[in-house]
This record gives C-alpha cells, sequence and structure tokens, in this order.
C-alpha cells in the first residue's frame, strides 16, 4: 500500500480507503452476513488500508468496531459523521452531541480521528457553521475527536455549491468531495482551495454505476452530448471511454477511474466501497497502478471539461 499525509492533520493514511457506506455497506446491502462483513474489513487492514470510513447512516460502525476489537485499532485512522437533516429537522447540538457519543459506543472507542457533519446542503451550511461547528469544537477539546470534517451531497450538489462556501471557512480539517472522470468540476472549486489551506480530501464517487455498468455510460454520455456539455466528436456514443482499455493503458474502466482519482493533485485518500473481497482486492491493485497515460488523461480533462452536473450514479 501507498501512503500519504492527510493535509494539514499530519495523519498518514493509504490512499485507499475503505467505505462502509455507498451501495454495498461492507455488503450488509448485498447479502453478507455480518460475520463476512467483518472478514472484509480485517481483509482491508491486511492488504495496508489504514483510513475506515462510515457513519451513524450507514448501519456498519458496529461491524467495523467488532473488526478492530484487539491491537487492530492501532494505526487505523477512523472517520465517521452524523447526519445533518433527518426527516425533515436538522440536527440539533444536543444530538449532534450524543451522535458522536453512540458512534463511540457503536465503534468501541474513546475517540475518532475525524467526525463529520454529514450530507451538509448550501442552504444548511450557515446553521451547521453557526450552531454546530462550536459543539464539535468542544467534543474535539474533550479528546473524542482529534479533526472536523464536513461532506457534500454530490447526487444533488454536482456542482459544489456547498464545498465552494466551506472550503473558505478555517474550521474544516477535511473534507470529503465528489470527483470523477466525468465529473471534474472540484479541481478548480474545490482543490484549488484546499491545498493552498492544507486540508484534507476524501474522494467519493470515484466510480460509480457510470464506470461498471456500458449502458449506464452511454446514458449519461448521450446526455451531457444533447446538453453541449461534451462535444458530440470528442466520445465514440457507443463506446466513449473505450479508447482507455488497452494494453499500454488502463485494464478496466474501473481501473482508469481509480487511477485518475488517485493522480489529481489535492486528492489524499480514495474510498472505496464495496462487500466483496476479490473486488477490494482488485480494487487496491488499480490504486496501486501508475498514472494513466499522460494523452489520455489530457483527453478526459478536455473532454469533460464543462461537466458539472453528473454524478456519474
Amino acid at each position: 500500500m501507498d501512503y500519504t499525509t492527510l493535509g494539514r492533520t499530519g495523519l498518514r493514511v493509504s490512499v485507499l480507503g475503505l467505505g462502509g457506506g455507498g451501495h454495498s455497506r461492507l455488503g450488509q446491502q448485498t447479502g453478507s452476513t455480518e460475520k463476512q462483513s467483518i472478514t472484509l474489513v480485517q481483509r482491508a487492514l491486511d492488504l495496508g488500508i489504514n483510513f475506515v470510513d462510515t457513519a451513524e447512516a450507514y448501519g456498519t460502525e458496529a461491524i467495523i468496531g467488532q473488526a478492530l476489537r484487539g491491537h487492530r485499532r492501532e494505526g487505523v485512522v477512523l472517520s465517521t459523521k452524523k447526519t445533518l437533516h433527518h426527516q425533515g429537522n436538522l440536527a440539533t447540538p444536543d444530538e449532534v452531541r450524543r451522535g458522536l457519543e453512540d458512534s463511540l459506543r457503536r465503534l468501541g472507542v474513546d475517540h475518532v480521528e475525524i467526525y463529520h457533519l454529514h450530507a451538509v446542503s448550501a442552504d444548511h451550511y450557515n446553521y451547521a457553521r453557526e450552531q454546530l461547528v462550536p459543539v464539535l469544537q468542544q467534543m474535539q477539546q474533550q479528546g473524542k475527536l482529534r479533526f472536523l470534517g464536513i461532506t457534500e451531497v454530490f447526487a444533488s450538489d454536482t456542482a459544489h455549491r456547498l464545498m465552494a462556501r466551506a472550503v473558505l471557512d478555517d474550521c474544516w480539517d477535511v473534507v470529503m468531495v465528489g470527483f470523477n472522470i466525468l465529473n471534474q468540476s472540484a479541481r478548480a472549486r474545490v482543490f484549488a482551495h484546499t491545498q493552498h489551506q492544507g486540508i484534507g480530501v476524501l474522494n467519493m464517487f470515484a466510480v460509480r454505476q457510470a464506470f461498471s455498468q456500458p449502458t449506464k455510460l452511454r446514458q449519461i454520455i448521450g446526455e451531457l452530448v444533447q446538453q453541449g456539455l461534451v462535444e458530440r466528436d470528442a466520445v465514440d456514443p457507443e463506446n466513449p471511454l473505450d479508447f482507455l482499455v488497452r494494453q499500454d493503458g488502463a485494464q478496466s474502466l474501473v481501473d482508469a477511474a481509480y487511477r485518475f482519482c488517485r493522480a489529481e493533485s489535492g486528492v489524499h485518500v480514495v474510498l472505496s466501497g464495496t462487500g466483496n473481497i476479490q473486488h477490494l482486492e482488485e480494487n487496491v491493485a488499480y490504486i496501486l497502478r501508475p498514472p494513466l497515460p499522460a494523452p489520455d488523461r489530457q483527453r478526459l480533462m478536455e473532454t469533460f471539461a464543462r461537466v458539472d452536473t453528473v454524478s456519474g450514479q
């Protein structure tokens, strides 16, 4: 495994992080037993992954906690989250405080390295900043969390309205941002600021349905062409990204997607969610391969330069 420093936190983290959410939720949404999910987490640790992300909303904190029992907690960077908006209501300061306590109990630890406000919209940012950050800072002083984080709702905020505001404040040590081949808008709108301020960046949505389902990819890119966001002659409508897959290029579109994100300046950890050990091992192999050939990367940057309307879902 390769490691890097997570911005100004100083934490040494694996370049691939294990995500406890996504469509799989460590296999809990795809038929895995609890024991199988625990084994998956432990296999990730064996492969050198030391960054593990979860959230109260994912339902995987207890599984991760069991996987880390004993000496396995040492050296692991734990990241979890409190959902800001639930059933029409915003989390109160007391709910955030209790949320962290409950997460610590489920994880079986006395602190986490990073605690995020989860799925924050631009419309609710002022509330989060003014009402909830002071609570996070109090818990930080109590030693229950080391660094403050915030995550965007990339599926609906593909233009980073929330994150473009958050990175201007100095209270966030880590941010979780959507970035992938199809939507690279975070490069200018987010990463330019995070690099200047030393904010750690967790890359979500590096791989979604578009990269594993050819029909979905054709649909998304066809719509982008119709909207004038991608030039018609820049892609083959039937096989729009197949130029990446060749002997001296990528092994697959998923391989290309992981390597593209890892090579992005400003990205520290690329998150991977899975419930399958073979899939996990493949993703580790992909992230450790060299960057894509420079002409391929340049072509991707030029082709999708104007896109900020899709997430890859």
